[in-house]
């Protein structure tokens, strides 16, 4: 059964660890013996790289996280408590569940987007042209960039993205080519940075910086640090993050989050020169050739190039594969079947580094993110291994 306001309703009175778990999800969110004393709720975590995680937010982190987003919504000149807050994601994710628990916090309205909305552009700009508020009020919504490039591909998606005060973007990587677009279109988005373990956001770029070309995710909240490890991966503290992590990998026992000094070391890998950049997952860089390679970054660069040449842009996902020269090389999943195309994608790499370029292209038409953006990597990986499509 999928997530609804009054099930959370009910979970706050009924006090202790609510799970918010997929419409899908049949077994025990964690061990009931496992669960500490307190009050919060349970929220899977499962990255891009696979693996079920359950992150034990308590009720009072996300009041955390709502007070700071509200200081930063201040600060940019919106009033939280007016702000229209759209929210399109399923609210067993924390980037759904937070709109909600904003607008509680804030005293602001708070409308739920269905899924089949958010494919209808002209639908969703028809439902919201009915709301009182609807060009009153300052509009603030949260999207994913496969749900960000689809509304900007239909007029009556774009126009509905134009009316919009803050358009937070995260759950993924925003590409290069498609912030360049918004930015054609006047779009105020706000790139953000954040996790289940943070209780969402936990560092944001502003409209303003967005439109002036800078890329990157901001600066910090003002309830957070962030800082980098010896391996650039990105180490957060915040009195919001979770209180304990389950894993399936791990089953008879809670995982602590942070170090002795309250840091939380994230998957991602990282620079802060000056605002945060994400480089991508650290457990899916790959050694090739001695040299580090990100995937997500060479991925943004190839549909960059697609842009340039106005090639309708095709998902492709870079993955490794055990190489004795090499020891990884790269192999790229295409979303089509069109040999030409898949063609004119490899021409794209020939100038690239060598270490950079994948050695093999394999068609894989089903190929797509999941429902928030993001790409299950263990999944293709599987698929790969498994792998009987045509080379290209």
């Amino acid at each position: 059964m999928e997530i609804d306001v009054d099930m959370l309703l009910q979970g706050l009175d009924r006090r202790g660890w609510l799970p918010l778990q997929h419409p899908g999800e049949r077994r025990p969110m964690v061990p009931a013996q496992l669960l500490p004393e307190g009050d919060g709720v349970l929220v899977s975590s499962g990255g891009s790289s696979g693996g079920r995680q359950v992150c034990l937010q308590p009720w009072s982190h996300l009041d955390q996280s709502a007070s700071a987003t509200a200081n930063w919504l201040e600060g940019i000149g919106v009033d939280p408590a007016e702000a229209l807050l759209l929210n399109p994601l399923p609210l067993h994710h924390i980037s759904g569940l937070m709109p909600w628990w904003r607008s509680r916090c804030w005293g602001a309205r708070h409308v739920q987007l269905t899924p089949s909305l958010m494919k209808a552009p002209a639908g969703l700009l028809q439902v919201c042209e009915r709301l009182p508020d609807w060009g009153i009020a300052p509009v603030v919504v949260s999207l994913v960039p496969t749900q960000l490039h689809r509304l900007m591909a239909d007029p009556a998606g774009l126009a509905w993205l134009q009316v919009c005060a803050v358009i937070w973007v995260g759950g993924a990587a925003l590409p290069e080519s498609l912030a360049d677009q918004a930015r054609s279109h006047g779009l105020r988005l706000s790139p953000s940075y954040g996790a289940t373990e943070t209780a969402a956001m936990v560092a944001v770029q502003t409209p303003e910086r967005f439109l002036a070309g800078q890329s990157g995710c901001g600066i910090a909240l003002n309830d957070v640090e962030l800082r980098l490890d010896a391996d650039q991966a990105l180490l957060v503290r915040t009195p919001r993050l979770a209180v304990g992590r389950w894993s399936a990998g791990d089953p008879l026992r809670l995982q602590a989050l942070t170090d002795v000094q309250g840091w939380w070391r994230s998957g991602d890998a990282a620079s802060l020169d000056p605002e945060l950049t994400v480089l991508g997952r650290r457990d899916g860089a790959l050694q090739t050739g001695g040299e580090t390679v990100f995937p997500e970054q060479l991925e943004a660069r190839l549909q960059l190039n697609m842009m340039i040449v106005k090639l309708a842009p095709i998902p492709v996902l870079l993955l490794s594969e055990p190489d004795p020269e090499w020891g990884e090389r790269l192999v790229a999943l295409v979303g089509t079947t069109d040999m030409a195309l898949i063609g004119s994608l490899r021409q794209m790499t020939r100038s690239w580094l060598r270490h950079e370029r994948p050695k093999r292209w394999l068609q894989c038409p089903g190929l797509s993110r999941n429902a928030m953006g993001k790409w299950e990597r263990l999944r293709w990986r599987q698929w790969l291994v498994g792998d009987g499509s045509p080379q290209a």
